[in-house]
């Protein structure tokens, strides 16, 4: 029997943590990036945390609006939790769809996700205006990278 203790592990979590992620999974599998994000080693583990309230929340409406529109083009059933494997899909392609959509030959966002959704408020309005049917179009085509041991 191991001694390890989730309980315990979930709890330093939340007392390290006050500002949760919503991108964390994708900041984890390095899809994307934040000046936001700070990460944390906790329990042979990473972790990480926001440092700015303003930018949480937006990152917070806009993997919400994510999740709402996400759910049928990925066969999610409302009443599930998120697979891992489609999580990351939602994440990883969300961010990237919404780049595609903000990059010109004149300017590239990067992938910056504090920044991207900075440039698609500035250029929508709204997280709720962003172009949604597109962003679906990148979340859908996403491929999460295979694992290391995986024969490909």
């Amino acid at each position: 029997m191991s001694g390890y203790n989730e309980s315990a592990y979930k709890q330093a979590r939340d007392t390290a943590i006050a500002l949760p992620c919503p991108f964390e999974r994708a900041l984890l599998s390095l899809c994307a990036g934040c000046s936001k994000s700070r990460k944390l080693l906790l329990a042979e583990r990473e972790a990480i945390t926001c440092t700015e309230q303003r930018a949480n929340s937006q990152c917070l409406e806009f993997h919400d609006a994510l999740h709402t529109n996400a759910r049928f083009a990925l066969h999610i059933d409302p009443s599930q939790a998120w697979p891992f494997g489609k999580e990351i899909r939602a994440q990883c392609g969300g961010i990237l769809g919404l780049r595609e959509i903000m990059t010109t030959p004149e300017f590239d966002p990067g992938s910056d996700i504090s920044h991207l959704v900075n440039v698609g408020l500035t250029h929508f309005g709204d997280i709720a205006d962003f172009p949604y049917s597109e962003i679906m179009r990148a979340i859908v085509h996403y491929e999460p990278r295979k694992r290391r041991n995986d024969p490909a």
